[in-house]
Protein backbone atom coordinates (compact mmCIF):
# COMPACT_ATOMS: atom_id res chain seq x y z
CA UNK A 1 0.00 0.00 0.00
CA UNK A 2 1.51 3.42 -0.80
CA UNK A 3 1.08 5.94 1.91
CA UNK A 4 -0.62 9.46 1.44
CA UNK A 5 2.98 10.85 2.55
CA UNK A 6 4.90 9.03 -0.21
CA UNK A 7 2.21 9.60 -3.02
CA UNK A 8 2.87 12.97 -2.47
CA UNK A 9 6.10 13.17 -2.70
CA UNK A 10 5.69 11.70 -5.79
CA UNK A 11 3.39 14.27 -7.03
CA UNK A 12 4.55 17.64 -4.99
CA UNK A 13 8.15 17.74 -4.17
CA UNK A 14 10.71 19.00 -6.58
CA UNK A 15 14.00 17.55 -6.05
CA UNK A 16 16.13 18.80 -9.43
CA UNK A 17 18.97 19.39 -6.75
CA UNK A 18 19.39 15.74 -6.49
CA UNK A 19 19.42 14.68 -10.14
CA UNK A 20 22.44 11.97 -10.85
CA UNK A 21 23.74 11.23 -14.18
CA UNK A 22 22.36 8.22 -15.81
CA UNK A 23 25.90 6.29 -16.49
CA UNK A 24 25.88 4.70 -19.71
CA UNK A 25 27.93 1.59 -20.39
CA UNK A 26 30.71 2.04 -22.43
CA UNK A 27 30.97 1.42 -26.19
CA UNK A 28 27.69 -0.25 -26.85
CA UNK A 29 27.74 -2.52 -29.59
CA UNK A 30 25.49 -5.81 -31.41
CA UNK A 31 21.93 -5.91 -31.59
CA UNK A 32 19.14 -5.27 -29.37
CA UNK A 33 16.16 -5.84 -29.24
CA UNK A 34 13.19 -3.58 -26.90
CA UNK A 35 9.90 -4.70 -27.33
CA UNK A 36 6.58 -3.09 -25.56
CA UNK A 37 2.64 -2.94 -25.60
CA UNK A 38 1.96 0.18 -26.70
CA UNK A 39 1.73 -0.50 -30.45
CA UNK A 40 -0.95 1.97 -30.78
CA UNK A 41 -1.42 4.87 -28.78
CA UNK A 42 1.64 5.73 -27.40
CA UNK A 43 3.76 4.30 -29.35
CA UNK A 44 5.35 7.01 -31.55
CA UNK A 45 6.35 8.74 -27.78
CA UNK A 46 8.00 5.18 -27.11
CA UNK A 47 9.90 5.14 -30.47
CA UNK A 48 11.10 8.22 -30.19
CA UNK A 49 12.62 7.69 -27.02
CA UNK A 50 14.15 4.58 -28.12
CA UNK A 51 15.37 6.38 -31.27
CA UNK A 52 17.50 9.28 -28.77
CA UNK A 53 18.86 6.46 -27.06
CA UNK A 54 20.06 4.88 -29.90
CA UNK A 55 21.43 8.19 -31.69
CA UNK A 56 23.65 8.14 -28.50
CA UNK A 57 24.86 4.96 -29.01
CA UNK A 58 25.30 4.45 -32.52
CA UNK A 59 27.11 0.97 -32.01
CA UNK A 60 23.86 -0.75 -31.09
CA UNK A 61 21.26 -2.47 -34.34
CA UNK A 62 18.17 -1.72 -32.70
CA UNK A 63 14.98 -4.35 -34.09
CA UNK A 64 11.99 -2.01 -32.97
CA UNK A 65 8.67 -4.53 -31.93
CA UNK A 66 5.79 -3.05 -30.72
CA UNK A 67 3.01 -5.06 -30.16
CA UNK A 68 -0.81 -5.15 -29.86
CA UNK A 69 -1.42 -3.94 -25.97
CA UNK A 70 -3.27 -7.39 -25.74
CA UNK A 71 -1.71 -9.32 -27.46
CA UNK A 72 1.86 -8.63 -25.40
CA UNK A 73 -0.17 -10.60 -22.93
CA UNK A 74 0.13 -13.69 -24.51
CA UNK A 75 3.38 -13.09 -26.56
CA UNK A 76 5.86 -11.89 -24.18
CA UNK A 77 4.89 -14.89 -21.73
CA UNK A 78 5.57 -17.20 -25.39
CA UNK A 79 8.95 -15.62 -25.81
CA UNK A 80 10.20 -15.52 -22.32
CA UNK A 81 9.00 -19.50 -21.66
CA UNK A 82 10.96 -19.96 -25.39
CA UNK A 83 14.52 -18.73 -24.06
CA UNK A 84 14.43 -15.72 -27.46
CA UNK A 85 13.10 -13.08 -25.48
CA UNK A 86 13.86 -9.25 -26.52
CA UNK A 87 16.63 -7.46 -24.12
CA UNK A 88 14.31 -5.32 -22.76
CA UNK A 89 10.77 -4.51 -22.46
CA UNK A 90 7.67 -2.49 -20.91
CA UNK A 91 6.03 -4.87 -18.02
CA UNK A 92 2.82 -3.63 -15.81
CA UNK A 93 4.01 -3.67 -12.74
CA UNK A 94 2.18 -5.77 -10.27
CA UNK A 95 1.50 -9.36 -9.97
CA UNK A 96 2.46 -9.62 -13.62
CA UNK A 97 6.14 -8.48 -12.72
CA UNK A 98 6.14 -11.29 -9.69
CA UNK A 99 4.44 -14.18 -12.51
CA UNK A 100 7.45 -13.75 -14.35
CA UNK A 101 10.36 -13.26 -11.81
CA UNK A 102 8.74 -16.02 -9.99
CA UNK A 103 9.39 -17.90 -13.69
CA UNK A 104 13.00 -16.90 -13.39
CA UNK A 105 11.99 -15.00 -16.44
CA UNK A 106 13.78 -11.58 -15.77
CA UNK A 107 17.08 -10.64 -14.03
CA UNK A 108 17.82 -8.02 -11.34
CA UNK A 109 19.20 -4.36 -11.49
CA UNK A 110 20.23 -3.99 -8.98
CA UNK A 111 24.12 -3.21 -10.03
CA UNK A 112 22.71 -0.20 -11.87
CA UNK A 113 19.73 0.73 -9.14
CA UNK A 114 22.83 0.97 -6.95
CA UNK A 115 25.26 2.86 -9.31
CA UNK A 116 22.62 5.65 -10.63
CA UNK A 117 20.99 5.85 -7.05
CA UNK A 118 17.77 5.32 -8.28
CA UNK A 119 16.39 5.39 -4.84
CA UNK A 120 17.02 9.28 -4.55
CA UNK A 121 14.98 9.73 -7.70
CA UNK A 122 11.91 7.77 -7.28
CA UNK A 123 9.76 7.93 -3.96
CA UNK A 124 9.96 4.89 -1.50
CA UNK A 125 6.56 3.71 -2.48
CA UNK A 126 6.81 3.39 -5.87
CA UNK A 127 10.02 1.37 -5.34
CA UNK A 128 8.71 -0.56 -2.61
CA UNK A 129 5.40 -1.68 -4.90
CA UNK A 130 6.47 -1.20 -8.58
CA UNK A 131 10.52 -2.34 -9.03
CA UNK A 132 11.17 -4.17 -6.03
CA UNK A 133 10.35 -8.37 -6.41
CA UNK A 134 11.63 -10.42 -3.41
CA UNK A 135 13.97 -8.07 -2.12
CA UNK A 136 15.57 -7.24 -5.49
CA UNK A 137 15.20 -4.06 -8.18
CA UNK A 138 13.74 -5.47 -11.27
CA UNK A 139 11.89 -2.92 -12.64
CA UNK A 140 11.84 1.15 -13.76
CA UNK A 141 9.33 2.96 -13.23
CA UNK A 142 7.70 5.00 -16.75
CA UNK A 143 4.52 6.05 -15.69
CA UNK A 144 2.01 6.92 -12.91
CA UNK A 145 -1.76 6.00 -14.44
CA UNK A 146 -4.88 6.90 -12.30
CA UNK A 147 -8.28 5.93 -13.11
CA UNK A 148 -11.21 8.10 -13.03
CA UNK A 149 -14.71 9.41 -14.42
CA UNK A 150 -13.74 11.69 -17.44
CA UNK A 151 -16.42 13.58 -18.84
CA UNK A 152 -18.13 16.10 -21.90
CA UNK A 153 -18.09 19.26 -19.76
CA UNK A 154 -20.09 20.59 -22.22
CA UNK A 155 -23.30 17.88 -21.80
CA UNK A 156 -23.07 18.44 -17.84
CA UNK A 157 -23.47 22.42 -18.29
CA UNK A 158 -26.32 22.06 -20.66
CA UNK A 159 -28.17 19.59 -18.74
CA UNK A 160 -27.40 21.12 -15.47
CA UNK A 161 -25.94 18.10 -13.63
CA UNK A 162 -23.39 18.73 -11.09
CA UNK A 163 -19.77 16.37 -10.25
CA UNK A 164 -21.30 12.78 -8.68
CA UNK A 165 -20.13 12.82 -4.73
CA UNK A 166 -21.57 9.85 -3.75
CA UNK A 167 -23.14 7.17 -4.99
CA UNK A 168 -26.98 8.44 -5.30
CA UNK A 169 -25.46 11.34 -7.03
CA UNK A 170 -23.99 9.11 -9.61
CA UNK A 171 -27.20 7.77 -9.95
CA UNK A 172 -29.17 10.74 -9.98
CA UNK A 173 -26.74 11.94 -12.67
CA UNK A 174 -27.14 9.43 -15.27
CA UNK A 175 -31.32 9.22 -14.84
CA UNK A 176 -30.72 13.26 -16.26
CA UNK A 177 -28.81 12.01 -19.04
CA UNK A 178 -31.25 9.44 -19.43
CA UNK A 179 -34.69 11.01 -19.61
CA UNK A 180 -32.75 13.53 -21.96
CA UNK A 181 -31.72 10.84 -24.54
CA UNK A 182 -27.97 10.47 -23.87
CA UNK A 183 -26.12 7.39 -22.33
CA UNK A 184 -24.51 8.36 -19.48
CA UNK A 185 -22.05 5.84 -19.28
CA UNK A 186 -19.27 4.77 -22.24
CA UNK A 187 -17.80 1.57 -21.82
CA UNK A 188 -15.60 -0.40 -24.87
CA UNK A 189 -15.31 -3.74 -23.55
CA UNK A 190 -13.90 -5.68 -26.86
CA UNK A 191 -11.12 -6.30 -25.56
CA UNK A 192 -12.10 -7.03 -21.95
CA UNK A 193 -10.16 -4.79 -19.63
CA UNK A 194 -11.80 -1.39 -19.60
CA UNK A 195 -14.74 -3.47 -17.50
CA UNK A 196 -11.97 -4.13 -14.74
CA UNK A 197 -12.01 -1.04 -13.31
CA UNK A 198 -15.89 -0.54 -12.82
CA UNK A 199 -15.49 -3.86 -10.62
CA UNK A 200 -12.77 -2.44 -8.95
CA UNK A 201 -13.85 1.01 -8.08
CA UNK A 202 -17.18 -0.67 -6.98
CA UNK A 203 -14.98 -3.26 -4.66
CA UNK A 204 -12.80 -0.44 -3.22
CA UNK A 205 -15.62 1.48 -2.43
CA UNK A 206 -17.57 -1.02 -0.99
CA UNK A 207 -15.74 -3.63 0.69
CA UNK A 208 -12.40 -1.88 0.48
CA UNK A 209 -8.50 -2.43 -0.26
CA UNK A 210 -7.72 -5.09 2.57
CA UNK A 211 -10.48 -7.17 1.22
CA UNK A 212 -9.87 -6.45 -2.32
CA UNK A 213 -5.91 -7.31 -1.83
CA UNK A 214 -7.78 -11.15 0.11
CA UNK A 215 -9.59 -11.82 -3.00
CA UNK A 216 -6.98 -10.87 -5.44
CA UNK A 217 -4.66 -13.00 -3.39
CA UNK A 218 -7.10 -16.19 -3.35
CA UNK A 219 -7.91 -15.50 0.21
CA UNK A 220 -11.37 -14.49 -0.10
CA UNK A 221 -14.20 -16.07 -2.40
CA UNK A 222 -15.82 -14.52 -5.68
CA UNK A 223 -18.73 -16.08 -3.96
CA UNK A 224 -19.01 -13.77 -1.36
CA UNK A 225 -21.20 -11.24 0.02
CA UNK A 226 -19.06 -8.55 -0.93
CA UNK A 227 -17.98 -9.45 -4.04
CA UNK A 228 -21.87 -10.28 -4.73
CA UNK A 229 -22.89 -6.86 -3.70
CA UNK A 230 -20.58 -5.22 -6.30
CA UNK A 231 -21.58 -7.20 -9.18
CA UNK A 232 -25.53 -6.17 -7.99
CA UNK A 233 -24.56 -2.18 -7.65
CA UNK A 234 -23.36 -2.44 -11.57
CA UNK A 235 -25.87 -4.39 -12.23
CA UNK A 236 -28.69 -1.84 -11.35
CA UNK A 237 -26.80 0.87 -13.40
CA UNK A 238 -26.91 -1.52 -16.10
CA UNK A 239 -30.29 -2.46 -16.01
CA UNK A 240 -31.51 1.20 -15.88
CA UNK A 241 -30.21 1.40 -19.40
CA UNK A 242 -27.16 3.87 -18.42
CA UNK A 243 -24.69 2.18 -20.28
CA UNK A 244 -24.11 2.75 -24.17
CA UNK A 245 -25.58 -0.23 -25.87
CA UNK A 246 -23.00 -2.79 -26.99
CA UNK A 247 -20.02 -2.34 -24.81
CA UNK A 248 -18.36 -5.47 -25.86
CA UNK A 249 -18.48 -3.90 -29.80
CA UNK A 250 -16.11 -1.28 -28.86
CA UNK A 251 -12.61 -0.41 -27.80
CA UNK A 252 -11.53 1.65 -24.84
CA UNK A 253 -10.42 4.56 -27.57
CA UNK A 254 -14.28 4.44 -29.27
CA UNK A 255 -16.00 4.52 -25.78
CA UNK A 256 -13.61 7.56 -24.87
CA UNK A 257 -15.04 9.51 -28.25
CA UNK A 258 -18.41 9.13 -27.42
CA UNK A 259 -18.04 11.09 -24.46
CA UNK A 260 -16.09 13.88 -26.71
CA UNK A 261 -18.44 13.50 -29.42
CA UNK A 262 -21.71 14.20 -27.10
CA UNK A 263 -22.66 10.86 -27.69
CA UNK A 264 -22.52 9.64 -24.04
CA UNK A 265 -21.59 11.99 -20.69
CA UNK A 266 -18.97 10.38 -19.22
CA UNK A 267 -16.28 6.85 -19.45
CA UNK A 268 -14.35 5.06 -16.32
CA UNK A 269 -10.73 5.23 -18.21
CA UNK A 270 -7.14 6.01 -17.09
CA UNK A 271 -5.42 9.08 -17.64
CA UNK A 272 -4.11 8.03 -20.52
CA UNK A 273 -7.63 9.22 -21.82
CA UNK A 274 -6.12 13.04 -21.61
CA UNK A 275 -3.14 11.91 -24.11
CA UNK A 276 -5.93 10.84 -26.47
CA UNK A 277 -8.05 13.45 -26.59
CA UNK A 278 -5.20 16.20 -26.59
CA UNK A 279 -4.50 14.06 -29.85
CA UNK A 280 -8.32 14.83 -31.08
CA UNK A 281 -7.20 18.79 -29.86
CA UNK A 282 -9.72 18.85 -26.98
CA UNK A 283 -8.66 21.27 -24.11
CA UNK A 284 -8.31 19.45 -20.46
CA UNK A 285 -10.72 21.37 -18.18
CA UNK A 286 -12.50 23.28 -21.04
CA UNK A 287 -13.45 20.06 -23.22
CA UNK A 288 -13.51 17.24 -21.10
CA UNK A 289 -12.83 17.09 -17.04
CA UNK A 290 -12.81 14.64 -14.32
CA UNK A 291 -14.09 13.56 -10.90
CA UNK A 292 -13.12 10.53 -8.24
CA UNK A 293 -15.35 7.49 -8.48
CA UNK A 294 -17.82 8.39 -5.64
CA UNK A 295 -18.08 7.45 -2.41
CA UNK A 296 -20.47 4.43 -2.06
CA UNK A 297 -19.94 3.92 1.83
CA UNK A 298 -18.62 6.13 3.90
CA UNK A 299 -16.50 4.33 6.25
CA UNK A 300 -14.52 2.70 3.53
CA UNK A 301 -11.25 4.12 3.30
CA UNK A 302 -10.91 6.34 -0.49
CA UNK A 303 -8.72 4.05 -2.90
CA UNK A 304 -7.01 5.09 -5.76
CA UNK A 305 -6.41 2.95 -8.56
CA UNK A 306 -3.77 2.73 -12.19
CA UNK A 307 -1.23 1.32 -13.66
CA UNK A 308 2.72 1.70 -13.16
CA UNK A 309 4.25 0.60 -16.40
CA UNK A 310 7.96 -0.55 -16.13
CA UNK A 311 11.02 -1.86 -18.54
CA UNK A 312 12.83 -4.84 -17.36
CA UNK A 313 15.67 -6.65 -18.51
CA UNK A 314 14.91 -10.55 -19.74
CA UNK A 315 16.74 -12.90 -17.79
CA UNK A 316 18.04 -14.70 -21.10
CA UNK A 317 18.61 -11.26 -22.42
CA UNK A 318 21.60 -11.35 -25.48
CA UNK A 319 22.59 -7.89 -25.29
CA UNK A 320 22.17 -7.46 -21.38
CA UNK A 321 24.81 -4.45 -21.18
CA UNK A 322 22.73 -2.15 -23.77
CA UNK A 323 19.13 -3.24 -22.12
CA UNK A 324 20.62 -2.00 -18.46
CA UNK A 325 21.67 1.19 -19.89
CA UNK A 326 18.28 2.00 -21.90
CA UNK A 327 16.94 1.69 -18.41
CA UNK A 328 19.04 4.34 -17.09
CA UNK A 329 18.18 6.45 -19.91
CA UNK A 330 14.59 5.84 -18.70
CA UNK A 331 15.03 7.50 -15.67
CA UNK A 332 16.43 11.04 -17.16
CA UNK A 333 13.78 13.77 -16.27
CA UNK A 334 13.79 14.76 -19.65
CA UNK A 335 12.78 11.33 -20.72
CA UNK A 336 9.85 10.78 -18.03
CA UNK A 337 8.58 14.16 -18.75
CA UNK A 338 8.27 13.80 -22.29
CA UNK A 339 6.50 10.38 -22.54
CA UNK A 340 3.87 11.95 -19.04
CA UNK A 341 3.33 15.10 -21.71
CA UNK A 342 2.72 12.82 -24.53
CA UNK A 343 0.70 9.69 -23.15
CA UNK A 344 -1.18 11.63 -20.58
CA UNK A 345 0.54 9.95 -17.99
CA UNK A 346 2.19 11.37 -14.47
CA UNK A 347 6.04 10.96 -14.08
CA UNK A 348 7.10 8.71 -11.24
CA UNK A 349 9.99 10.35 -10.98
CA UNK A 350 10.93 13.38 -8.45
CA UNK A 351 12.96 14.61 -10.82
CA UNK A 352 10.37 15.82 -13.62
CA UNK A 353 8.58 19.28 -12.10
CA UNK A 354 5.18 18.85 -11.48
CA UNK A 355 4.73 22.56 -13.35
CA UNK A 356 4.72 20.37 -16.69
CA UNK A 357 0.79 19.47 -16.24
CA UNK A 358 -1.95 20.60 -17.19
CA UNK A 359 -4.61 21.71 -14.82
CA UNK A 360 -6.64 18.41 -14.91
CA UNK A 361 -3.53 15.98 -14.24
CA UNK A 362 -1.97 18.69 -11.56
CA UNK A 363 -5.47 17.68 -9.88
CA UNK A 364 -5.49 14.31 -10.50
CA UNK A 365 -2.44 14.66 -8.67
CA UNK A 366 -3.68 15.77 -5.55
CA UNK A 367 -6.08 13.19 -5.48
CA UNK A 368 -3.75 10.49 -5.34
CA UNK A 369 -1.39 12.44 -3.25
CA UNK A 370 -4.98 12.47 -0.34
CA UNK A 371 -6.05 9.27 -1.06
CA UNK A 372 -4.84 6.99 1.72
CA UNK A 373 -4.84 3.75 -0.38
CA UNK A 374 -3.09 3.24 -4.25
CA UNK A 375 -4.32 -0.02 -5.51
CA UNK A 376 -3.23 -1.56 -8.65
CA UNK A 377 -6.13 -2.11 -11.40
CA UNK A 378 -7.49 -6.04 -11.20
CA UNK A 379 -5.71 -7.57 -14.01
CA UNK A 380 -2.14 -6.24 -12.03
CA UNK A 381 -3.18 -7.41 -8.71
CA UNK A 382 -3.94 -10.80 -9.11
CA UNK A 383 -1.57 -13.63 -11.05
CA UNK A 384 -2.00 -13.73 -15.19
CA UNK A 385 -3.98 -16.61 -15.07
CA UNK A 386 -6.65 -15.90 -12.35
CA UNK A 387 -6.66 -12.29 -14.31
CA UNK A 388 -7.96 -14.06 -17.21
CA UNK A 389 -11.07 -15.60 -15.86
CA UNK A 390 -11.73 -12.78 -14.11
CA UNK A 391 -11.21 -9.99 -17.04
CA UNK A 392 -13.45 -12.71 -19.15
CA UNK A 393 -16.22 -12.17 -16.48
CA UNK A 394 -17.05 -8.70 -16.57
CA UNK A 395 -17.22 -8.87 -20.06
CA UNK A 396 -19.51 -11.76 -19.92
CA UNK A 397 -21.21 -9.58 -17.22
CA UNK A 398 -22.04 -6.70 -19.82
CA UNK A 399 -23.39 -8.94 -22.44
CA UNK A 400 -25.55 -10.95 -19.35
CA UNK A 401 -25.50 -9.09 -16.15
CA UNK A 402 -28.93 -10.78 -15.13
CA UNK A 403 -27.08 -14.24 -14.41
CA UNK A 404 -24.06 -12.72 -12.48
CA UNK A 405 -24.82 -14.93 -9.48
CA UNK A 406 -23.99 -18.02 -11.26
CA UNK A 407 -21.41 -16.83 -13.28
CA UNK A 408 -19.47 -16.37 -10.05
CA UNK A 409 -19.90 -19.42 -8.88
CA UNK A 410 -17.77 -20.34 -12.36
CA UNK A 411 -15.32 -18.20 -11.46
CA UNK A 412 -14.47 -19.19 -7.85
CA UNK A 413 -14.33 -22.71 -9.41
CA UNK A 414 -11.66 -21.22 -11.84
CA UNK A 415 -9.77 -18.74 -10.03
CA UNK A 416 -9.56 -21.09 -7.30
CA UNK A 417 -7.99 -24.41 -9.51
CA UNK A 418 -5.71 -21.57 -11.63
CA UNK A 419 -4.35 -20.76 -7.52
CA UNK A 420 -4.15 -24.46 -6.88
CA UNK A 421 -1.87 -24.71 -10.07
CA UNK A 422 0.72 -22.07 -8.70
CA UNK A 423 1.52 -23.28 -5.34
Amino acid sequence: MMSRRLILAVLVILTAGLAVAPAMADDLMGDFTVSHYFGGFGGEFIDGIVDAFIAENPGLMHAASPVDHEQFKTSILVQLAGGNPPDTFSYWAGARIQFVVDGGRLQPIDDIWEANDMDSQFPAAVIDTAATYDMHRYAVPLTLHWVGMFYNTALFEEHGVMVPNNWNDLVNAAETFKMAGIPAFSLGSINRWPGQFWFDMILLRTAGNDYRNQLMSGEASYTDPEVARAFGLWKELVDAGYFYPDANAYDWDEAANFVANGEAAMTLMGTWIGGLYAGNDMVAGEDFDYFSFPTIDEDTPRASLGPIDTFVVSADAANADAAKAFLVHLTSPDVQAEFALGAGNLAPSLLVDTGIYNDVVARIAGEIANDPVFAFNYDLATPPPVAEVGLNAFSEFMANPGDYEAMLERVQADAAAEFAGME
